[in-house]
């Protein structure tokens, strides 16, 4: 069974097309590498942050500066933490939030798309060549 990718879900069709455009050009340069390039290549993208980690980064950093400039400056700094849990309910709720639009377009990609990268990779180490975006 495929889950729904949420964040391709909400994310506009332009950015979607670059992001996949981008995963296309990466696997037809690594079907021309070594495996142990691929190799390296799929260790990367094991560790690559996705759109949901860098949202709670953002969020925790943005909250706890809030916190710190209500404690030392003013009260009003409170706002900050409102306005980013807001942010995260809103993104539980319906799987985006505005934060969300700025990743994207910074090409921050969401799991499935890092895995489809990496599932495609490892066919390629099986000689299978790459099916990545059989989700279109």
């Amino acid at each position: 069974m495929q889950t729904i990718d949420l964040t391709r879900k909400v994310t506009p069709k332009k950015v979607n097309q670059k992001i996949d455009a981008e995963i296309e050009q990466s696997l037809q340069h690594f079907q021309q590498q070594s495996p142990e390039a691929i190799e390296e290549r799929i260790a990367e993208l094991d560790t690559e942050w996705d759109v949901s980690r860098m949202l709670g980064l953002n969020a925790a950093v943005l909250s706890l500066s809030g916190v710190i400039l209500a404690a030392t400056v003013h009260k009003k700094w409170l706002w900050l933490p409102g306005v980013v849990t807001s942010f995260l309910i809103q993104h539980s709720i319906q799987g985006w939030c505005p934060p969300i639009a700025l990743f994207r377009q910074l090409g921050v990609r969401s799991r499935q798309e890092i895995d489809r990268e990496k599932y495609a990779l490892r066919d390629i180490l099986r000689g299978r060549g790459a099916d990545t975006l059989g989700y279109k």
